[in-house]
């Protein structure tokens, strides 16, 4: 997790992220790292190992507390560099940040899939896939950020198979990511179905995750705009299953749903409405979970 310097609206990405609203709050840094340290504790406290390294203040990367857009770790020992698509969000690809992570975990290799960027074509991490680690399947909905040429090279490169679809939030509007409508836990899926538009597409996905042997939590629209789909099942020290959520995503299930997801492990929230609003992102988008095997 990176704890922000500079956290503010970024223009670059909300050409096409509808989930970010521009406020005029000055202190808007402020409370995104208050909301950062109070997430970081809660997940300490429940015995999750969080490594938290310090942006920079230059070069200013205003989303940087959104990590898992431009790397994600494997178990193979692998890292991966993603094509992003705003122009600022690439220099948040900070070696600093890959060093932190090195001196606890094993790198061997790295897959570089940044050069995408000089073709204007892009696939931002898990933001724009959710993964299946372990069935080896890659979710993901196209978008200005989702190429499927870039999807397929990562694919090729790490035997994932990919699902291709189409969704759209409640204007008609593509939705910038992935996960912001979708999230893979190891016995369930949750996924806002209403957001897929194509019959055939959602019938494609379906079928995808009944065959996995997952049990599929359908969540509305309304809840997605509330961030309900952008969660993350992580595991702590005694190997225990947690999902973590923002307080406003948990707010926006029904009681059935959370007694269902409380029956496969035990949910964690946290306060993150500032970082949401102005960066429209949330729990799952500032977690980049490390598979990595330990020195």
């Amino acid at each position: 997790m990176i704890r922000p310097v500079k956290f503010g609206f970024n223009a670059e990405t909300a050409v096409n992220n509808a989930f970010q609203v521009k406020n005029d709050e000055a202190d808007v840094q402020d409370k995104a790292v208050k909301e950062f340290d109070a997430f970081v504790k809660l997940l300490r406290e429940n015995g999750v190992d969080v490594t938290v390294v310090e942006d920079t203040v230059e070069p200013h990367t205003p989303d940087s507390i959104f990590p898992n857009n431009w790397i994600s770790f494997h178990d193979d020992s692998t890292v991966l560099l993603y094509p992003m698509y705003a122009e600022n969000r690439r220099k948040e690809r900070k070696q600093h940040v890959i060093d932190k992570v090195s001196e606890e975990f094993s790198i061997d290799r790295t897959i570089d899939l940044s050069l995408y960027e000089k073709e204007n074509i892009f696939l931002e991490g898990t933001g724009s896939m959710v993964l299946d680690r372990d069935n080896k399947v890659a979710y993901a909905c196209l978008s200005p950020r989702t190429s499927e040429k870039v999807l397929q090279d990562f694919c090729e490169q790490t035997g994932y198979i990919p699902v291709l679809f189409h969704a759209v939030d409640g204007n008609g509007q593509p939705i910038y990511h992935t996960n912001v409508m979708m999230c893979v836990a190891d016995k369930y899926v949750v996924i806002c179905f209403d957001s897929i538009q194509d019959d055939e597409e959602k019938i494609k996905v379906i079928n995808a995750i009944l065959q996995t042997g997952k049990e599929i939590i359908d969540i509305s629209i309304d809840q997605m705009n509330h961030f309900a789909g952008n969660m993350l099942q992580v595991e702590n020290g005694q190997r225990e299953k947690l999902l973590v959520m923002s307080t406003q995503a948990y707010q926006s299930l029904t009681d059935k749903e959370r007694q269902k997801l409380g029956s496969f492990n035990r949910i964690l929230h946290s306060s993150l409405e500032t970082i949401e609003a102005n960066g429209g992102g949330s729990a799952r988008c500032m977690m980049a979970e490390v598979h990595l095997p330990r020195r």
